[in-house]
This record gives structure tokens, sequence and C-alpha cells, in this order.
């Protein structure tokens, strides 16, 4: 439709310069001494028009001429930026593709053009790093190093190069620096936490689990097992005395302390610098909330002195246990070896007898022959005894 009235109103405006030519007797006189010139309005008209389209045309090319070389460099650099820009689309799909020989290639392509250099040398960087070549890793980031626009991401990527490659120091320096920055988002804060498990500096992991719990961005397992191991660490019975122990189990929150694996360590630790009535507490308040045998274990090491209201209390508590358990050979142990401690020969060598019925392991096993020979020893019965200690070697021997 469009096409139509286009040449309807073409038609028409032929139509009209004909007939106003037609009826136009204008006429037109050009003097220029000795010469005369008489040309029609028409006539006229014409050739202004032409000599105006003439004119047009010789100064649109001499305009044209001399912007030749402005046009030829716009030319040459958007066709720079086109290359550019597809080497760096090459070099991301090579480097998710794991060709990474591929990938640092086409960042050398991609990074001659300005607007892409930055981009392309961290591109470049995982590469090498991929490659196992610290020094051009090290060159391509040095690219990077006065672009403040990609400071944040040019450190991230060196501290998480530098975990990955286990320079742990260089990788916390880098991380210190981002830190500097106010960049503490979930993939730093991770960052920071390998690196800080790496260097072995605990209680700064156990911070950053807190923080990062508090995002859910860890998984329960993991957390938890970074827990122990800085736990574990903490609480090591041969890094600390009495008092540091004490402090460093004031700092730990309510909830970690009934942990199983964390109450276990704390317990020994205690037991090892004679703290057992702290132990005491510490694995009483733990089996309230989770049951595990090896803090059953820990509790008849602490157990109090011979005759003392603490060691009777264990007692009580051991008998408790054992209603509530059943058939468990490690609360039979320890309330057998606690009233062996007392000295209550019958209800020692009862419990100890169960314990050695009710046993699975080698250990438990081992221990159980072991309190019954020396209890026999104590009561005069040597070739009972005697037996009880061989069966107790023989254990050793398995």
């Amino acid at each position: 439709m469009r096409i139509f009235l286009s040449i309807v109103i073409l038609f028409a405006a032929a139509i009209g310069l004909a007939l106003g030519a037609r009826f136009n007797p204008g006429n037109v006189v050009l003097f220029y001494p000795p010469y005369r010139v008489d040309m029609s309005l028409n006539l006229f008209l014409a050739l202004a028009v032409l000599a105006f389209i003439v004119a047009y045309v010789i100064l649109s090319a001499i305009r044209a001429t001399r912007q030749m070389p402005q046009r030829v460099a716009a030319y040459r650099r958007e066709k720079r930026e086109r290359e550019g820009n597809r080497s760096l689309r090459d070099a991301l799909k090579a480097l998710f593709e794991g060709r990474f020989g591929h990938a640092e290639k086409a960042a050398s392509r991609a990074a001659e053009s300005p607007e892409n250099a930055g981009l392309a040398a961290l591109i470049g960087a995982r590469a090498a790093h991929r490659l196992r070549q610290p020094d051009r890793r090290d060159s391509w980031l040095a690219k990077v190093q006065d672009d403040p626009s990609l400071r944040s991401a040019r450190l991230l990527v060196a501290a998480e190069l530098l975990v990955d490659d286990h320079q742990s120091e260089a990788a916390l320096e880098t991380m210190r620096e981002l830190n500097s920055t106010g960049t503490r988002h979930i993939h730093a804060l991770r960052l920071a936490l390998k690196a800080n498990q790496r260097a072995g500096n605990w209680p700064e992991v156990l911070r950053l689990v807190r923080q990062l719990d508090k995002h859910k961005a860890l998984h329960p397992a993991l957390s938890r097992r970074l827990r122990e191991l800085a736990y574990d660490d903490l609480l090591s019975e041969r890094r600390h005395d009495a008092d540091s122990i004490k402090r460093i189990w004031t700092s730990i929150p309510a909830e970690d302390r009934i942990r199983p694996f964390v109450a276990l360590r704390a317990a020994r630790t205690f037991n090892a610098n004679g703290l057992h009535d702290e132990a005491r507490v510490i694995v009483e308040k733990a089996v309230e909330t989770e049951w595990d045998d090896r803090l059953v274990r820990a509790y008849r090491e602490s157990a109090g002195p011979e005759g003392s209201p603490e060691l009777l209390a264990q007692i009580e508590r051991c008998e408790e246990w054992c209603r509530a358990h059943p058939g468990d050979a490690e609360v039979e142990l320890t309330l057998g070896t606690l009233c062996f401690r007392q000295k209550l020969w019958g209800k020692a060598q009862r419990h100890l007898e169960q314990a050695l019925s009710d046993a699975t392991e080698a250990a438990t096993v081992r221990e159980a022959h072991l309190k019954l020979a020396q209890l026999h020893e104590a009561l005069n019965q040597r070739e009972q005894a005697a037996a009880h200690y061989r069966k107790c070697a023989l254990t050793l021997m398995l």
C-alpha cells in the first residue's frame, strides 16, 4: 500500500510540473557584453536545479575525501573491537570447556583490545594456573595491577589461585588487601576460610565458619567437621596449661560444648591437666544431649579419689546410665571400674564380667580383662588374676 501511494504521489508531481511548465510563458535573459543569452524560465529552473545537484555532489565528495582517514581509523577500531570481543568469548568458552591452552591463546588475542585487556588478563591467569605455569599466571595478573576498576576482581582471583596452589600465607596477605577494599561477600569468606584452614589459623576458621553458617553458606556436615578440626587443635593437651585450657573452654559457645566430639576432646584435655572435676561435668552435660560411648570412656578416666563424694556421685550416675542403656559394655566397664576404685569388690566384679560379656570391641575386652585381673589380684586370687592377664595379653596379639 505504501509503494502504491508513493507511485501515485510521484505521478501527481510529474503531472503538476508538466502543466506548470506548459502554461509558464516566462523568459530569462542573461547579459554578459557583448553576449546575450535568451532562455525560457522552465529551462533556467531546470539548469539551476541541475547546477545545485552537481555542486552538492562535488562538495559531498570533497567532504568525504577529507573525512576518509578518520573513517578508516574508526573502521579499523571497530574491527579490532569486534575481533577482541570474539576472542574474549572464545577464551571464556575454552576456559569453561577445560581447554586451557586455547583459552590462554584466545585471551592473548582479546588483550589487544584495550576495553577487554583487563578481563582477558584474568582469564589468561586462570588458564595459566590450570596449566601449572605460575610465572605466566603472575605475569597475567601483573597486567591488571594498575586497573582500579578490576582491583577486587584481581585480588579475588589471585587469592583463589594461591589457595589452590597451597600458598596459604600469600593467599592470606591477598585476602587482607581484599578486605581493605570492603569486599566481604560469600565467595571471599569461603576463600578466607580455606586459606586459614590450610595455614592452621583455627581461631579465625571458627569465626569464619560461624559467619558463613549465619548465611547458610556451608553444608552442615562440612561446618561440623571444620568445627571439630578447629576444636581439636584449640583443645590440644600438648599446647596448653590448666589455666589457658579453662579460658579456651569458656570462649566456646554453649551449643558447641555439648557436641560429643568437642566434649570428648575437652574432657581428655582436662583429664590430662588434672582437672577431673571439670571433665566429669563436661561429660555429664554432653551425654544428656547425645549418647556417645567415647564420652563414657572419658568419664571413667576422670574418676574421683577413693571415698570421695565425687566418686560416689559418679557411681550413682553410671547406675542410671546402665538402666537407661542396658547391654552397653562401656557403661558396664565404667561402672565396674568406679566400683573397683571404691573397693566395692562384688559389685565391681559383676559389672566387669557383664562388660566382658557384652563387649564387641577388642579394646573394651582387653580393658575388662585387665580390670578383672587387678581386682582378683587385690583379692589375692592369683590364679584368676593370671588367667585374666593372659587373656588380656592375647587380645594385644590379635
